[in-house]
């Protein structure tokens, strides 16, 4: 998503341009070549990398080849960093100008990452405030241009597509993640929770592809139901949201909806993460704020009995919920206004004239 708004704000400053890439749907319909597609590169979680590691460097040695035929003016890395970082010390060494648009989460783990970065990446262009300071303690060439969420919202508001609920007030989201492993693990906790609330609406946030697993874990739940690829209209129409840790998260706030957050991974992935990741806080509403502002349910506390308690935390009246909107308000004024993919796109044209 980020990466097609990134695509279609360069071409606004430079009509000639042209893309040859790896992602999705999205990036295609933003005009760039799709070499390889984003939905066979998804893995997640420290296991589920070993597990497909052949695949990996299979991809690695048919992406380095593939630039090198292709020989851009510059490689545009987003995100994905086992990957990508490999990739960026290729290219240096092959002389290809590189930018690197959402910095790998060096502040949280890995950090002698950094090093490799300010070596191998000509210029970092990240979206999260505290990131530009890390960067400049560390001498590399940033670029912090905000954040293209708020593009994103931007542009659903512009076209206002809200979902027509019967009673809204009494409509909870629920967003237990776009992968299966993340889905089966807490998807059922969410529906449990659910059952307590007799008198609410609970709608899944549903990814197509899903459908069998979702049915599975909310069967007998006549007070859950799920809607497809309509995630903006449901955030803005609804009370509250239960959300699995991710971009959705940062998601939820923008549209100003109080949110418990949820994770739950395998025990050895999250065993090594517990021994590797040095932060306070998973997710990135509370890591941008550097505060508790919302309750994260991570592993052995994500039970229903704890997430029951959290979700009548949300709802109208409490002061825990007048508290996170306030929270909220100071988390979207560290984003920046809308724009952020243009800003960003003119940066880099201008690194490249």
């Amino acid at each position: 998503m980020h990466a097609a708004n990134l695509l279609q704000a360069i071409r606004h400053n430079d009509p000639d341009c042209e893309f040859r890439a790896w992602g999705g749907d999205k990036m295609a319909a933003a005009g760039a070549t799709i070499v390889k597609h984003i939905r066979d590169l998804a893995f997640m979680g420290f296991v589920e990398v070993l597990l497909n590691l052949r695949k990996i460097l299979s991809n690695l040695k048919f992406c380095k080849n593939d630039i090198l035929s292709y020989a851009p003016d510059v490689l545009i890395l987003v995100d994905y960093p086992g990957f990508n970082l490999r990739i960026a010390e290729f290219a240096h060494e092959n002389n290809i100008k590189v930018f690197y648009y959402i910095s790998p989460q060096v502040w949280a783990w890995k950090k002698q990452r950094v090093k490799k970065i300010r070596r191998a990446v000509d210029e970092m262009f990240v979206i999260l405030p505290f990131e530009q300071e890390f960067y400049q303690q560390h001498n590399v060439d940033v670029f912090f241009g905000g954040h293209p969420l708020m593009d994103e919202v931007k542009n659903y508001r512009d076209n206002d597509n809200s979902l027509h609920l019967s009673k809204p007030e009494k409509t909870i989201a629920l967003l237990p993640g776009s992968r299966k492993q993340e889905i089966k693990r807490i998807l059922p906790v969410m529906a449990a929770a659910a059952q307590e609330y007799s008198d609410y609406s609970f709608v899944i946030a549903g990814v197509k592809g899903h459908t069998a697993l979702y049915k599975k874990f909310i069967a007998g739940n006549k007070n859950i139901s799920i809607i497809y690829g309509q995630t903006y209209a449901l955030l803005n129409s609804v009370t509250a949201a239960v959300v699995t840790s991710g971009t959705a998260t940062l998601e939820t706030a923008i549209f100003n909806v109080p949110q418990v957050v949820c994770y739950s991974g395998s025990l050895i992935s999250v065993f090594i993460a517990r021994n590797l990741i040095k932060v306070k806080y998973i997710s990135l509403v509370n890591l941008i704020l550097d505060k508790a502002a919302v309750k994260e349910l991570i592993q052995s506390d994500l039970t229903k009995k704890h997430l029951v308690s959290e979700i009548r935390k949300l709802l109208p009246g409490s002061e825990n919920r007048d508290a996170i909107i306030s929270d909220y308000n100071i988390l979207n004024i560290k984003l920046g206004d809308a724009g952020a993919s243009n800003r960003t796109a003119k940066k880099m044209v201008e690194l490249l004239k």
